[in-house]
């Protein structure tokens, strides 16, 4: 019987031999985002309804352990990244997809608040934390010249997750109950991404005498190991003020896009809108992803990417502001399609900006802790919103409000400038 290495080695010398092998592992990651789905703010959204009738908890109750859960997740990725560094990508995604599975049946066996807020931790750290980060880790690793392209295409996964799993979720809750639902999402989680890693996933090109992009260079450079590979330390990359902006505008992103995210439903639902309408507006948002993603991922490759950074910026605090007048179903589209946009922005500049600024040789720790920034931004998202729904009436003046905080992080990103000792294309600078 072949070992699942041999075949792997079949399976990448038959396929390099048509194309470019990081077209396959772009797949793969592509397909690590759609599967981390269950660990995303916007399946949460269809079962917050479910689970607080079901468990007799409020909203604010649930927004705090969601928070809280987040949070403690989020210290746990920097040591992800690390682990990411030392035993390489494809290793450590079996490792999270296993443990996904998992997580996602503990969650429908949660029985309380204590159990629920466990669960979210589990499915944040491996889902939108884990995950997603030894995905982007992955293409970082494969592309450079084409990095944003080859991320905004990694992204589609996101838009495919997003038109799936919020009416698949409210499909499986009104079939069989959002407890067996959890269950379903579990076993599809390992069906759709076990085989991929195992058989599909090699770390670098460079462990298979190749180079980014596919791109011919030197024998001698062909053949050059990981340690030559240029970028800073995190040490290093934390001495620099472009760390500190590009942290800034990722938790502000993180933060803000998640709140939407997780309270899209709710908020349209104040505002007159149907709950089967504020559910299928996520398939909207995810064509206008699916559509907007290679202009995004070109915009990072060809134009400056402080001006690029700042786009995506302005354009999340314009998601805030425009979810507040949403009245019909018309308003509705509209501000599907501009938050559609908004995750195209987001989706890229998490995987690219590290690798853009600190370079390849350390890329796990970086994405870790970068990671690890942009979940506690995300845990922090949903508290204001969920505190003015139980206390205020409504979210319109908290939404308003918030938008405020990418506004700022724009201006500081005009700032934005490449660290001595990091190579960098000049028309990017």
């Amino acid at each position: 019987m072949t070992s699942p290495s041999g075949l792997r080695d079949t399976i990448f010398h038959a396929l390099s031999r048509r194309f470019f092998y990081g077209w396959t592992i772009l797949g793969v990651a592509g397909l690590g985002i759609f599967v981390s789905g269950p660990g995303q703010s916007h399946t949460f959204s269809v079962f917050i309804g479910p689970i607080g009738r079901d468990l007799g908890l409020s909203n604010a109750s649930i927004a705090s352990a969601y928070g809280l859960a987040t949070l403690a997740a989020a210290f746990c990725l920097p040591y992800m990244g690390r682990l990411v560094d030392r035993y390489g990508p494809r290793r450590m995604t079996a490792v999270v997809i296993l443990l996904l599975g998992f997580a996602c049946m503990l969650f429908g066996a949660a029985a309380g608040l204590v159990s629920l807020a466990l669960s979210f931790a589990a499915l944040r750290f491996l889902g939108q934390g884990s995950l997603m980060l030894n995905c982007a880790n992955l293409v970082a690793q494969w592309f450079s010249r084409r990095r944003g392209f080859a991320l905004s295409l990694m992204a589609l996964g996101f838009a495919v997750s997003m038109a799936v799993h919020p009416p698949l979720g409210q499909w499986l809750v009104a079939e069989i109950g959002w407890r067996k639902a959890w269950v379903v999402l579990g076993l599809l989680t390992w069906l759709l991404m076990l085989p991929p890693v195992l058989l599909l996933i090699v770390d670098k090109p460079e462990d298979r005498g190749l180079h980014p992009d596919g791109d011919r260079a030197a024998a001698e450079a062909a053949a050059a190991s990981a340690q030559a590979l240029p970028g800073l330390t995190l040490r290093e990359a934390l001495r620099t003020p472009a760390f500190y902006i590009i942290a800034a505008g990722w938790c502000a992103i993180a933060m803000l896009v998640t709140t939407l995210h997780f309270y899209q439903v709710s908020i349209l639902r104040s505002q007159g809108i149907s709950a089967e309408i504020a559910a299928r507006v996520f398939p909207v948002s995810a064509l206008t992803l699916l559509l907007a993603m290679p202009f995004v991922g070109r915009g990072f490759d060809r134009f400056r990417t402080r001006y690029v950074f700042v786009a995506g910026l302005v354009i999340t605090a314009l998601g805030l502001i425009g979810v507040t007048f949403v009245r019909d179903l018309t308003s509705a589209v509209l501000y599907a399609m501009l938050f559609g946009l908004n995750n195209a922005f987001s989706l890229t500049m998490f995987g690219y900006l590290m690798p853009r600024y600190f370079g390849r040789r350390h890329l796990g720790s970086l994405q870790g802790t970068g990671q690890m920034i942009a979940v506690v931004g995300a845990s922090l998202g949903p508290l204001p919103v969920g505190f003015a729904f139980d206390y205020l009436g409504g979210a319109t003046l908290t939404l308003r409000l918030l938008a405020l905080i990418p506004f700022a992080c724009a201006v500081a990103a005009l700032f934005l400038r490449t660290p001595a000792g990091v190579p960098h294309a000049s028309h990017l600078e």
